[in-house]
């Protein structure tokens, strides 16, 4: 784009966020549920589901495995197309005999793009069943620049560092209650040190490993300041501003200060 960007005439965006409590193990009830609620749902540029989201974390991948041929991504398509929104989660899927903790972005004319969970929660042995990705995925849609990654990955962040200038970091998670404070600090975190809005989306309920799960879903502004969802069920939108973000990167421009370096895998 030559000249300078007039930021007033980028558009806002509208970003859904789905915190469900996810149904063990069912991806037939699962999307039954959401369905439902996206039907329901308002115009919207973006629609955001938790991880795994049609099985919970699940350490059966054998079983629950899909191709991107399955039910669950043509779901995904489907949804897209009807609701003219793109839409984000992740799913399991097997490729040339490898799993993958998958997260799809399916854009509204049904094209999609992926990426697979870099860091994988060896303590929950998410290692011993899944292949680790080796590539960070920035999406570019309505001229806004999206970093979609998968819970752990939250953890790590040199792998989120925004080297790629993108807008919106999007976390897709199972992030359980034993470690909930860990998760909105980070998630501050994240959006302050990148100079980005930060989105994560988890789940609610208990899942069939005795886990329970807080929910606490949203998103923080580049400036640290965060808005939640508490711990129960809920579909809520979000609108996010193209040109706050831009202005306050153009008073406060930390992001060229930034250290340059090479991740090596």
């Amino acid at each position: 784009m030559d000249g300078k960007v007039n930021f007033s005439s980028m558009q806002n965006l509208k970003i859904t966020v789905i915190q469900p409590n996810i149904i063990w193990e069912d991806s037939k009830a699962n999307l039954h549920k959401y369905t439902e609620w996206i039907e329901n749902i308002d115009k919207t540029d973006v629609i955001i589901l938790p991880e795994m989201f049609t099985t919970g974390f699940s350490m059966h991948p054998r079983k629950f495995k899909e191709s991107v041929n399955g039910n669950s991504f043509k779901w995904m398509k489907e949804m897209a197309v009807i609701k003219n929104a793109a839409i984000v989660g992740s799913l399991i899927i097997e490729v040339d005999d490898k799993i993958y903790n998958r997260a799809f972005w399916v854009f509204p004319d049904g094209n999609f793009k992926y990426y697979d969970k870099r860091h994988l929660f060896t303590m929950g042995q998410e290692h011993l069943h899944y292949s680790a990705g080796k590539e960070k995925l920035i999406v570019e849609y309505k001229g806004w620049r999206f970093c979609p990654l998968i819970c752990y990955d939250l953890r790590f962040p040199v792998w989120s560092r925004n080297q790629e200038n993108y807008d919106v970091l999007i976390y897709v998670a199972n992030w359980p209650s034993p470690r909930h404070h860990v998760w909105k600090n980070l998630l501050i975190s994240r959006a302050i040190e990148n100079q980005s809005y930060c989105f994560g989306v988890n789940r609610t309920g208990s899942d069939g490993n005795g886990l329970n799960y807080l929910g606490d879903s949203g998103f923080v502004t580049p400036k640290g300041f965060g808005e939640f969802l508490g711990v129960k069920e809920k579909v809520h939108t979000f609108e996010i501003s193209y040109s706050e973000l831009h202005n306050f990167r153009k008073s406060f421009p930390l992001l060229s200060d930034k250290d340059k370096f090479e991740v090596i895998l």
